[in-house]
């Protein structure tokens, strides 16, 4: 399957060091060999910048170019696809893009979820992926609960808990973990495995778990700077991951957890 990564942060912050990582397991180092694709949220809300390919990411010279760029975003999310549903092809690359009422989404997924989705128009998906579904399907719940009544697009509760109820449903139908942001907040769902980790002061060094990379985090950041990571697995060997249990979720907002749901969802079969 795939793999995840987000940042969110308190300060426009670039995740050089951990998309080079990640990277590093798009074929070097993980099989992870069939695209990759990074989301980058401009800090001033002037859109989204999104690269993606449909190759391995260790090899890509566009994802080193890309791993170069100092894209600084309070929210970025970044994946590596080993191709289980749809051809290897780049519609077919993570992280998708949409518009929901004059917002920016942007989602990818870990993971695999059996049967079919029932849509309606504008939510249909552009490449064959069962991913790109779900995230038209949670995007079609959202807006049947707007109509309804029942949340509007700046009320941030009302959407986690649209979006809890809907990976929940997800969640049952297989393996389902996810991130999705507006580049407001960061979203994330642990159908089965994902691991979070808070930098903040006093920083210090962090090493790579799949390159010999280390960084000094406090020649970097400043004594207010918060950033937390999500990612499927740990990316360095020197540092305090948590892993969030199955069901759980968390919207992260400027580094910080705004809104927090323990979940009891019965792990897919791997």
């Amino acid at each position: 399957m795939c793999e995840l990564l987000a940042l969110s942060a308190n300060t426009p912050t670039d995740m050089r060091f951990s998309f080079h990582g990640l990277t590093r397991r798009g074929g070097a180092t993980g099989d992870h060999a069939d695209g990759w694709g990074l989301a980058s949220f401009d800090p001033d809300g002037c859109g989204v910048r999104l690269y993606r390919e449909d190759g391995p990411a260790a090899f890509s010279p566009i994802a080193a170019e890309v791993a170069a760029l100092e894209l600084k975003a309070h929210c970025s999310i970044a994946h590596i696809r080993k191709a289980t549903r749809g051809v290897v092809a780049l519609e077919n690359c993570h992280p998708f893009h949409r518009r929901w009422h004059g917002q920016e989404w942007i989602f990818a997924h870990n993971g695999d979820l059996a049967g079919s989705f029932e849509l309606e128009a504008p939510f249909q998906p552009e490449g064959s992926t069962d991913s790109e579904a779900a995230f038209c399907w949670l995007l079609l719940q959202l807006e049947r609960a707007r109509v309804a009544g029942r949340l509007t697009p700046d009320d941030d509760w009302a959407i986690f808990t649209e979006l809890v109820n809907g990976a929940d449903g997800l969640a049952g139908r297989g393996i389902f973990n996810c991130l999705i942001s507006n580049g407001l907040w960061l979203f994330a769902y642990a159908g089965t495995k994902l691991h979070r980790l808070t930098r903040r002061a006093p920083f210090r060094t962090a090493t790579l778990a799949d390159d010999d990379l280390t960084v000094d985090f406090a020649q970097l950041a400043g004594p207010q700077d918060v950033v937390s990571i999500i990612s499927t697995e740990p990316l360095t060997t020197d540092e305090s991951w948590s892993r969030l249990q199955v069901g759980e979720a968390v919207l992260l907002q400027r580094g910080e957890v705004l809104h927090h749901h323990l979940g009891a969802v019965s792990p897919a079969p791997s």
